[in-house]
């Protein structure tokens, strides 16, 4: 009897292993699979093709996002968005174990991003004071919002000038952000207090301040469409805020390019039916449509970019206005701003 109990044991040790061991090798397959995964991306209505140490041993696999979970391995929309998607793959083996994974997908758009040409028509000075986090023109008066601790302010100035015809100065603890115009309004966004700020846009007189959205851990870009304000929080996200409160998002839009992700979009532009964006520390100002979040296009400022960033990194490209059909451009700290008409 103890001989035979040993035997059943032994066997059942055995069975344990060799489960333990096939169950570390589908994990070991799927790790391999989603790494190499995670740096060529994937495409809406892409399969999920796991290796077959996978799929031969499985009975049920799904994928699980926080509280929502698919058993459909196609990349779809209803789903996935552009971007970083971190997902957890759930395995029941045919040997009755459950396996997680937690892995990256990674979606990018199907068609690559046009290379917009572009000629510097005009140069114009610029306060070399002025950390840029918003900046936008009407008719030939520049607005802008400057940042960091002790020096945020909104301004504006004739273009040419360095003067500001207006002034108004932010409490020694604000980083201002992004500006917007809307209406006879002005709205600046703030990095790290959790708060905005409503102004006249003639006088700018303080109106009203407003908390941040709760999906908001910091303030950065922020444009005006005609019906909604465009906000982002330095990632590859763009959120619709309502005008009338802008505590309020109405939807969010994920920013995709064809092998980019673009996380940290900053200082935004909506211009004939774009979104024009900075991305911050990259010489790069994307053409994004709005409906769908693809990067369509992309200019590439890199050569002035790199003339204001040689003594100092953080003097990066981070300002779009339109002026006409033109763009001008500048940054944070620049000396100048640049006036380009897209070939």
């Amino acid at each position: 009897m103890y001989v035979k109990k040993s035997l059943i044991t032994g066997f059942a040790a055995v069975l344990l292993l060799s489960s333990c061991k096939n169950d570390r090798k589908m994990l070991d397959a799927l790790a391999d699979y989603n790494h190499l995964m995670e740096e060529k991306g994937y495409r809406f209505g892409d399969k999920i093709s796991l290796p077959k140490e996978v799929t031969d041993r499985a009975e049920r696999i799904s994928v699980s996002f926080g509280d929502r979970e698919t058993s459909v391995l196609t990349v779809d929309p209803e789903f996935f968005e552009f971007g970083n998607n971190e997902v957890t793959f759930n395995i029941r083996t045919k040997d009755g174990e459950t396996l997680n994974q937690d892995a990256t997908i990674n979606v990018f758009t199907k068609m690559p991003e046009q290379n917009i040409a572009y000629e510097i028509v005009a140069e114009y000075p610029h306060d070399p004071e002025n950390f840029v986090e918003g900046f936008f023109i009407e008719g030939n008066t520049v607005y802008e919002s400057t940042g960091l601790k002790g020096k945020s302010r909104l301004i504006k100035y004739p273009l040419g000038s360095t003067v500001p015809s207006l002034s108004e100065k932010q409490a020694p603890e604000i980083f201002s952000e992004g500006c917007a115009v809307a209406g006879n309004k002005i709205y600046q966004l703030t990095y790290q207090s959790k708060k905005g700020f409503i102004y006249d846009k003639e006088t700018f007189e303080k109106i009203s301040e407003f908390p941040l959205p709760d999906e908001f851990w910091e303030g950065w870009g922020l444009t005006y469409d005609g019906k909604n304000l465009i906000a982002d929080t330095g990632s590859n996200d763009l959120y619709y805020l309502d005008a009338d409160n802008p505590s309020k998002v109405v939807k969010k839009v994920p920013v995709g390019g064809n092998k980019d992700i673009y996380n940290q979009i900053n200082e935004l532009e909506y211009h004939n039916g774009f979104i024009y964006a900075n991305v911050w520390h990259q010489p790069y100002i994307l053409k994004i449509n709005p409906a769908t979040g693809e990067v369509t296009g992309r200019f590439d400022f890199t050569k002035i970019t790199e003339e204001h960033t040689k003594n100092n990194s953080e003097h990066v490209l981070n300002g779009i206005a339109f002026k006409g059909d033109h763009m001008l451009v500048t940054g944070k700290n620049w000396p100048k701003i640049y006036e380009v008409a897209v070939r």
